[in-house]
């Protein structure tokens, strides 16, 4: 009995069922439609990691992601189409552009703090739709992107990759806030002024936060145009169904938990598909309506409310 209870107790016990239940889903899953439900939860576990790092345990809240992911999206699909450049190797050269280009966004907007901050990295990101937008002779413009061939041939196999990254990014964030480097981070979220006083060059370890954020957020962009086989830049520039979708899947899920990206994608994706299905119209009323229940009763989001009832197993 003793043995069960230390087995029950384990940290890890939730990490490893759950790599052992997504390991087999494409298997239960002969519904084309779950497994795409599937991949979305995926998807938004990965992107709600990557926001989780700057916003959740560096405290910078970022509006404006969409600017990463876009950048992601179209550099993947643009060395492909123009330069026929692999689109695995489009992956690698996502992130890294997307980390690019958060070095002079972080410069100037983490000159700013609070409200500010988040304000000036969305006009980044509207700046940037704009400029994809009317380069038409580069982008397509409105047109947007079509891409014939997939980064793989099947939903299964894409799901199964989807699942890669994603383990990779949680472990890596994870990883990284339990460094020197995330404890940095964390001291920046609780009070830069003490942080600063202590010696730590907050400016330099924020936008280190941004890079690997948006690192991260770059690769989903590209996997997610790979799914897609589509872009343009009212989609993966959107701020409503891209930048503030990956506050919601924290906020939901709970801000500064390794659990909690993960909880909020589930949320998100299952509740605007159900109520996109049963209400049509009515379905952002009802999506909202979660949002304000959860803020109110749930502050912490749903992981952090329930740390207290479940001991160890969401402090993994």
């Amino acid at each position: 009995m003793t043995k069960w209870n230390d087995i029950l107790k384990n940290r890890h016990l939730p990490a490893v069922l759950l790599a052992l239940i997504a390991l087999v889903l494409p298997l239960v899953l002969r519904n084309e439609y779950y497994l795409h439900l599937a991949i979305l939860i995926l998807l938004w576990t990965a992107l709600g990691a990557s926001w989780n790092l700057l916003g959740g345990y560096t405290g910078q809240v970022s509006f404006g992601h969409s600017v990463f992911f876009g950048m992601g999206a179209y550099v993947s699909l643009l060395l492909h189409t123009k330069l026929g450049v692999s689109l695995w190797m489009g992956l690698l050269y996502a992130g890294i552009a997307a980390s690019l280009i958060a070095i002079p966004i972080g410069w100037i907007c983490f000159r700013l703090r609070g409200p500010y901050f988040s304000l000036s990295i969305l006009a980044f990101s509207e700046v940037l739709r704009l400029i994809v937008l009317h380069w038409k002779e580069v982008t397509e413009g409105a047109v947007g992107i079509l891409l014939i061939n997939s980064i793989v041939d099947s939903k299964v196999s894409f799901y199964y990759l989807m699942l890669i990254v994603t383990a990779i990014i949680l472990l890596v964030v994870n990883f990284v806030v339990k460094r020197k480097l995330g404890f940095y981070f964390i001291a920046i979220r609780d009070d830069e002024e003490a942080a600063e006083a202590l010696g730590i060059y907050t400016t330099r370890y924020k936008i280190y936060s941004l890079m690997i954020s948006a690192f991260f957020t770059g690769v989903m962009g590209s996997l997610f145009a790979n799914y897609t086989s589509y872009i343009d830049p009212y989609i993966v520039f959107s701020v409503g169904d891209v930048a503030i979708a990956m506050v919601l899947v924290v906020v939901l899920g709970g801000i500064g938990t390794f659990w909690g990206p993960l909880v909020g994608a589930i949320c998100v994706v299952m509740v605007n598909e159900g109520s996109r299905l049963m209400f049509a119209n009515a379905s952002v009323l009802i999506y909202g309506a979660l949002v304000v229940i959860v803020i109110l009763f749930l502050p912490k989001g749903v992981v952090g409310s329930l740390k207290q009832y479940t001991g160890k197993w969401f402090h993994a």
